[in-house]
């Protein structure tokens, strides 16, 4: 890679563009403390989209959509009937979230191409810079739905009656978000057929703390960690907080915390490796003065071992059943990845290019799940990270720096230069 590598590239990263592009990206949705909420398909996501394409218009790129409101920017190479190199990663956020997760990727990813282009670069591979539809899963759980029907892993009309919390289903939202965009050129959804990308590379900050906590700059992943969604559905009945003596309820809230203690319980890891949360919980009636009679809370079920995820996530069913003492449960999975890991190209090149830029990379696996997840049975496939301040992500505290940045932008254009022209 050193030798391959056209001192100009690198320098061509413009730090000072990506910062600000990344800056006005977190307009679009701001809440207090610098944190954002864009929120998938959402006039805030449509305005983020636009400000994206015409960024990439600019720069000489073409622009198309898929059915599931993909976005694709094409930077066509010297050989056009070549697979593509994919890179890019999500621009929705958490309800309260910060400015870096998944739109930091997307951004990378454009300054990385139009870094190449303005370098006087050919390359003989098109790179498609894309921005997938909703990898959060805040909206609309679970996420990772554009990049899952995208890769044939299920089909795109799987989610169409899943609602938000206004009632608004996906398909209503979709069907909206692709009647604003209907200037926008369609594509087919997927890599057709005989045509699978060559590659695909997401830039992402870290979200964990080991790359600041071991001063390295560059995170070179190597997979990532299974995970399994679940909702409970608790029924009981309501009645008066005053009148209803505790012995004759049958209270929804109480037996919930009956099943969390027994779910503890069966996801104790004295390693401390398996991931367990109770991120959401809905009562009804939601008052103050009345037992409630139903309850719905979410479990998201972590775990690196295949094994592990799976005996653990088939043993929340009967736990909770077990638990509940006056009301009746019900659990559905709603969301299952079994864990993934990288083919060896991506990786490789990932750590080469840092090397050759002279940075201090580490390999690791990555505890949280992305889009990229689901890519790796259509292509090879990698992830670079950058460090994430203190480990923290999924919050407005969220941070990395512009050099910290502009670092793994340079490492994510030196691959994207390397395996296009393969």
């Amino acid at each position: 890679m050193t030798d391959t590598l056209p001192p100009a590239l690198p320098a061509a990263i413009d730090e000072s563009r990506q910062w600000a592009r990344l800056m006005g990206m977190a307009m679009l949705g701001a809440i207090p403390h610098d944190g954002v909420n864009r929120e998938a398909l959402t006039p805030l996501d449509r305005q983020a989209r636009r400000l994206l394409v015409t960024w990439a218009i600019e720069a000489g790129l073409t622009v198309s959509i898929d059915e599931m409101n993909n976005l694709f920017l094409r930077h066509e190479g010297t050989d056009p009937t070549a697979a593509p190199v994919l890179s890019g990663s999500h621009m929705d956020s958490q309800p309260s979230g910060g400015r870096f997760d998944g739109i930091w990727g997307v951004v990378a990813a454009l300054e990385a191409v139009q870094a190449i282009r303005e370098a006087g670069l050919a390359t003989r591979r098109p790179i498609e810079v894309v921005s997938w539809t909703n990898e959060e899963g805040g909206r609309f759980a679970p996420g990772c739905m554009g990049s899952m029907a995208w890769s044939g892993h299920r089909p795109a009309t799987t989610w169409d009656q899943v609602a938000d919390g206004a009632g608004i289903t996906f398909r209503a939202a979709l069907d909206e978000q692709m009647a604003a965009e209907a200037d926008l050129p369609r594509r087919p959804l997927g890599p057709q057929p005989g045509a699978a990308p060559f590659a695909y590379v997401e830039a992402h900050i870290e979200q964990g703390p080991r790359l600041e906590a071991d001063l390295l700059d560059i995170g070179v992943v190597t997979g990532i960690q299974g995970s399994r969604w679940f909702l409970v559905d608790i029924t009981g009945q309501s009645a008066h907080a005053g009148t209803t003596p505790v012995g004759l309820r049958r209270d929804a809230v109480q037996d919930m915390v009956r099943a969390i203690e027994a779910l503890n319980r069966l996801t104790e890891d004295p390693e401390d490796v398996l991931r367990f949360t109770v991120g959401r919980v809905e009562v009804h009636p939601n008052s103050s003065n009345s037992v409630a009679d139903r309850v719905r809370f979410s479990i998201d079920l972590r775990h690196p071992d295949a094994a592990v995820l799976t005996a653990k996530g088939d043993a929340i069913a009967a736990t909770v059943q077990s638990a509940v003492k006056f009301c009746t449960a019900q659990v559905t999975e709603r969301f299952t990845a079994m864990p993934a890991t990288f083919q060896p190209d991506v990786p490789a090149a990932v750590e080469a290019a840092a090397a050759a830029l002279g940075l201090r990379s580490l390999r690791l696996a990555s505890g949280a799940f992305h889009d990229a997840q689901f890519l790796v049975p259509v292509c090879p496939t990698g992830m670079i990270f950058v460090p994430s301040r203190g480990g923290i992500s999924h919050n407005p505290a969220e941070y990395s720096s512009p050099e910290q940045l502009a670092a793994g932008t340079r490492v994510l254009a030196a691959t994207l230069y390397d395996l296009a022209n393969r």
